[in-house]
């Protein structure tokens, strides 16, 4: 007897969908066809455990399973519920006529409880996609499917409770979300705010312009300085996710397995420090069964690399493609998956080994040349793609103990809301940019026009302070947003004076 329902396979940040089928006839043993790997082969053992454990039988005949499309590779634990029903169905033990209506997911254990799986979020898009009537999962996973409307969401503990929903034997109501409320509800609820950083107004000032454009950072600074404290309050002053950025988001922190049990939508803009010990294929994404990295993972947030020259120069380097491109793309013989990488790049670094050259009391012990050779770790074309170079300095005592009140982040966010819907109005016409980080040279022709003082202004600049070639474009762009800030249409004189602050690593000289 045959018996069917269908699945998901979770490819890139999108899902496919699998038919899975089961027939027992005559003959013996137990076969599995579709191209499993050993999680998927391995079912056969959890099912049988999980089906003895409620008082049915394995049968004693020939099973074959099949997951179609056959050319497809199937991965992970989470074909053992549908492949359990439909050999319980197949062999006549339970009544299950609604079974092909539903897209059933979820991994066994050996007493036919339930456990979480990766990728719900997709596959869920993926049934209402088909017009499913509902989705069988765990019901730790739920919520998450739930975010997704009109469809019917089940959320089970055990075989037991799936087989009685089947038969009508017991009654599950449909799990139901208001997605626009679960996102409005936990909307810029960040655990850290700039109110709490005492000094440091220039690094404030600095970071407004970033979260404003969408630019780049590298911080520069001795230890101790806050660099680490600061760049965790970045996302914080970011404009709001839309939905759709949200959805986007939290599809990609579901294929990865990031988002813990019980949840459901990510309303806030996620924040990313991997340690510098990390590979290449963790930061960008890859691997035999290809997930995503990190700078995935920091989609539509931002990704903080601390200690940056301690990061293997390789890792730095497969950066930088995404950086340009906003996405990263993992081949491999059969398959190549795109992931998104819209990221802002938030670095930071100590001057020297030592950690105190150009520091204000403390001296430096590094010996000549050695600043210059630390610093030389981070590639031209990398430094080429970070907008603002900031110098950060200890805060003196005075400014810790002060009981000044500081600019809280909402106050911050406010302005920055404002300029990102002046560049918004700016770049309607194009579906692909969004900030002024992103825009291509021959736009920055047209955009970033300046007068006859400020190009006499830039090009003493660049020849006094020996300001590279490459910072000619960034410093255009970082002036187009401190005028966005003011509210002026123009790029004034002022705007590019202070643009051609946040230059210091272009500087001749600047490491002696």
């Amino acid at each position: 007897m045959l018996a069917k329902t269908y699945g998901g396979a979770v490819y890139g940040v999108d899902a496919k969908l699998i038919t899975i089928e089961v027939n027992v006839g005559q003959g013996t043993k137990f076969w599995m066809s579709g191209l499993p790997d050993s999680a998927v082969k391995e079912s056969e053992h959890r099912v049988e455990a999980a089906v003895k454990h409620y008082g049915f039988m394995m049968p004693r005949q020939k099973v074959v399973v099949n997951l179609a499309p056959a050319d497809i590779k199937k991965e992970g634990s989470a074909y053992d519920l549908p492949i359990a029903l439909n050999i319980l169905k197949a062999s006549a033990q339970i009544k299950a006529d609604e079974l092909e209506n539903y897209i059933i997911m979820g991994e066994l254990s050996l007493d036919g409880k339930m456990r979480p799986i990766k990728g719900v979020l997709p596959i869920a898009i993926e049934a209402r996609k088909h017009k499913f009537k509902g989705f069988i999962l765990p019901k730790e996973n739920a919520k998450e499917a739930a975010i997704v409307n009109d469809l019917d969401v089940i959320g089970v503990d055990t075989l037991e409770e799936a087989i009685g929903f089947f038969e009508g034997t017991k009654e599950i109501e449909p799990l139901e979300i208001d997605t626009r409320d679960v996102f409005m509800a936990e909307l810029n609820n960040y655990p850290v705010d700039f109110k709490d950083v005492q000094g440091q107004e220039n690094i404030k000032r600095a970071f407004e312009i970033a979260a404003a454009g969408g630019h780049n950072v590298i911080m520069i600074g001795p230890p101790g300085a806050g660099k680490t404290m600061l760049a965790k309050r970045l996302s914080s002053i970011l404009p709001p996710l839309s939905l759709h950025e949200a959805l986007e988001t939290t599809k990609i922190h579901s294929v990865a397995g990031k988002l813990g049990t019980n949840a459901s939508l990510i309303s806030t803009r996620p924040y990313r420090s991997p340690h510098h010990t990390i590979s290449d294929v963790a930061l960008v994404g890859g691997g035999g069964n290809p997930q995503p990295g990190e700078i995935s993972l920091a989609n539509n947030g931002v990704l903080f690399l601390d200690e940056l020259p301690e990061f293997k120069r390789t890792v730095l380097e497969v950066m930088r493609q995404p950086m340009e491109e906003r996405r990263v793309t993992i081949s491999r013989a059969k398959v190549s998956l795109d992931y998104p990488a819209n990221f802002m790049l938030i670095a930071s670094m100590n001057p020297c080994p030592c950690g105190y050259y150009n520091h204000p009391e403390k001296e430096c012990v590094c010996s000549p040349g050695v600043v210059q050779r630390y610093l030389s770790k981070i590639s031209g074309p990398l430094l080429d793609r970070i907008d603002l170079h900031v110098e950060v300095t200890p805060v003196s005592f005075d400014e810790m103990t002060a009981n000044r009140k500081s600019e809280s982040s909402d106050d911050i966010r406010k302005r920055v809301i404002s300029a990102r819907e002046l560049q918004h109005k700016r770049f309607d016409h194009s579906n692909e940019l969004h900030c002024n980080a992103m825009m291509p040279s021959q736009m920055v022709k047209e955009v970033c026009q300046i007068n006859e003082a400020g190009k006499t202004l830039l090009k003493t600049a660049m020849e006094k302070l020996g300001l590279s070639a490459r910072a000619y474009d960034r410093i255009l762009k970082v002036s187009r947003t401190i005028a966005d800030l003011a509210g002026s249409e123009d790029i004034k004189i002022e705007h590019l004076a202070e643009a051609i602050q946040y230059r210091s690593l272009d500087r001749e000289g600047w490491a002696g």
